[in-house]
């Protein structure tokens, strides 16, 4: 019996040790290389230091912030940047007088990782952002596709601070709890077998996301793999340019600077992962709130995108017929989404 109990140990020692091993190698994610570092990407951003100590990278546009009438912040999506801003025209921006900043999200470009980075996090990242730019009590925010959720967040968590707010083709969580199932699950459904299963394991095991995204032999996410079907026209064109001018390489690469799993796979664990709060139970907010949706967008369900404005009748939903994803390369969107937002919205 001693010996059976023996041989019982070291089975059970060399599982635990072979399991270890298999962790550290494959399932535990490679450390972040922070921008600045010893061995890290070169720091050619403006940066704020913010109050736990992270830097975070920003870029400004249009007219000089001490002259500015209206001061917007902008959140970019998947795989951008600080250097995304909607194409507005320099006579509007003169017209109006309108200053933007467009800022990095932690882990991603040359702001610095933030291994608790949350959906209030990305709202306080925000406040001290505008704070430290000194913008004033109210500011604006406009977010696009999955920087949508840093809106949310602030609509939740710092409604005190914007002055109107504009989420552009916002991404989804299938698992909003307001989701009629049938919906969700119809629209969840209609997504690559890879998708489906990156969001499954964004939600229910976000700290596999590494292993999932490297193995070989099961199916992975097409959007991080850039590989998605997008029915517009204009969103093919536009991606197939971007693959060939190796634009698409370039963009991933940037943003991804600092490690993977800081960027990529932190952006899918915050965005599809179970939220603190769901979006359509939110009251009404002192400012007013626009969406801009394509009813041909491959990435974003126009289905659950018109739920949503359903639920919330506060939200100006604009639906852009034969119009995908890609909203800042609409002609002439940029304009006119920032005169609904800084000006019309106030003249009703």
């Amino acid at each position: 019996m001693a010996g059976r109990a023996a041989r019982l140990v070291m089975v059970a020692s060399f599982l635990a040790g072979l399991a270890s091993w298999y962790y550290a190698v494959y399932i535990r994610p490679p450390a972040p290389t922070p921008c600045g570092s010893e061995g890290g990407p070169p720091v050619t951003a403006t940066r704020i230091r913010l109050r736990d100590g992270r830097f975070l990278a920003y870029s400004e546009t249009g007219v000089a912030r001490g002259t500015a009438a209206y001061k917007i912040v902008l959140a970019h999506g998947f795989g951008g940047s600080r250097l995304d801003a909607p194409r507005v025209s320099p006579g509007l921006l003169e017209e109006l007088r309108i200053y933007m900043v467009g800022y990095d999200r932690a882990g991603l470009g040359e702001s610095d990782p933030n291994p608790n980075r949350s959906l209030r996090s990305e709202a306080s990242d925000i406040t001290e952002l505008a704070d430290a730019l000194e913008l004033g009590p109210r500011f604006y925010l406009v977010g696009f596709s999955l920087g949508g959720h840093a809106v949310w967040a602030s609509i939740k968590y710092i409604p005190g601070r914007l002055a109107g707010a504009a989420l552009m083709a916002p991404v989804i969580n299938y698992r909003w709890p307001g989701f009629p199932s049938n919906l969700s699950n119809e629209a969840y459904k209609k997504q690559q077998l890879g998708d489906q299963w990156a969001l499954r394991v964004a939600y229910y095991a976000p700290w596999l996301l590494h292993w999932w995204m490297n193995q070989p032999w099961l199916p992975q996410s097409t959007v991080i793999k850039g590989t998605t079907h997008l029915p517009n026209r204009l969103d093919e064109q536009i991606h197939q340019y971007a693959i060939a001018n190796k634009l698409f390489e370039e963009r991933r690469k940037l943003a991804t600077q600092q490690g993977v799993q800081e960027s990529f796979y932190r952006d899918m664990a915050v965005m599809f992962g179970k939220w603190e709060f769901d979006p359509m139970e939110l009251s009404q907010p002192p400012f007013p709130v626009h969406i801009w949706q394509g009813d041909e967008d491959g990435l974003v369900p126009v289905t659950l995108q018109r739920y949503i404005s359903s639920r919330l009748s506060w939200i100006e939903y604009h639906e852009l017929e034969a119009t995908g994803h890609y909203l800042a390369a609409v002609e002439g969107l940029g304009d006119v989404m920032l005169k609904a937002l800084l000006v019309e919205s106030f003249a009703r």
